[in-house]
């Protein structure tokens, strides 16, 4: 006597196969590089402070002797702040933003944001410059 097959296998095979996806996206995704990000639309009064308290945590240094070096209105030539990272794709647009540099003792921290909260801290020697600095 022939017995039906269930479902059952062939959905236990589409959920392996989905999960054998995901997991091959994670492992291609490149290494995290310090960022953060707050609510949109911020000014940059909302972002130096956001990048203050990730500045004394990075450092361990209190946020009331770190000191803003700059804090900017900028535009960034694309997606990727002024920070790209190799092997990345960003949008490319002129993207309004910030840049702010920390002293924290002898370390100068270079941050680069968006308008819309997020930032970045920019590795020392990877920094491009923006394409506008609305102070001039």
């Amino acid at each position: 006597m022939w017995r039906q097959l269930t479902p059952v296998p062939v959905v236990f095979l589409l959920v392996a196969a989905a999960g054998g996806c995901a997991a091959a996206v994670e492992q291609a995704a490149p290494p995290a590089q310090p960022q953060g990000e707050i609510a949109m639309n911020s000014t940059l009064s909302s972002v130096t402070e956001a990048v203050l308290a990730d500045a004394s945590t990075r450092t361990g240094a209190d946020k009331a002797s770190l000191r803003v070096e700059s804090a900017e209105a900028v535009t960034w030539a694309d997606g990727s702040l002024g920070c790209p990272q190799p092997g990345m794709n960003y949008t490319m647009a002129l993207v309004p933003g910030y840049r702010i540099k920390v002293r924290a003792r002898e370390q100068l921290l270079d941050y680069h944001a968006s308008q819309r909260g997020y930032f970045v801290l920019c590795p020392a020697g990877s920094a491009a410059a923006p394409v506008i600095d609305q102070t001039r």
